[in-house]
């Protein structure tokens, strides 16, 4: 059944989770070759770019909380791909070799989740759709 079709379809609650469950799907088969979810993935990406992230800017970033980001980095350390370091009370999240080695295949993987979605949506629709997210999430959290 299409989720327009469904007796909740004027649900925000509703069809923002139907929404998200399809983009899920999505992304998770644009990382299967790498054998990483999407948020293990995004995650690696941002500190190839600024090695020695703090999670708490890996978690603003991700937009996830801060235990979620711990579990996510003990996974990334368990492949080898990420470490940390203490300094006090500070903890900074630096990639391995391996991890920066998986740069260029984690562009591919970025790049073809877009081009799934884009292919079904159009350029131009999917856009508009992230920009109107962005303003939207931004609103409600004020």
């Amino acid at each position: 059944m299409k989720t327009s079709e469904s007796k909740y379809c004027q649900c925000l609650y509703f069809t923002a989770n139907a929404l998200a469950r399809k983009v899920e799907k999505l992304a998770i088969e644009s990382w299967k070759k790498l054998h990483l979810s999407p948020s293990h993935g995004y995650l690696l990406k941002l500190v190839i770019e600024e090695p020695g992230m703090q999670p708490g800017e890996i978690s603003d970033q991700l937009q996830l909380t801060p235990s979620t980001i711990t579990r996510l980095i003990e996974k990334l350390e368990e492949k080898k791909l990420v470490v940390r370091t203490t300094d006090g009370r500070v903890t900074n999240v630096y990639p391995t070799p391996a991890g920066k080695n998986l740069l260029p295949e984690i562009k591919t993987c970025i790049k073809d989740f877009y081009e799934s979605y884009a292919a079904v949506l159009g350029k131009e629709e999917s856009s508009k759709l992230v920009n109107t997210m962005h303003r939207l999430s931004d609103k409600l959290e004020a």
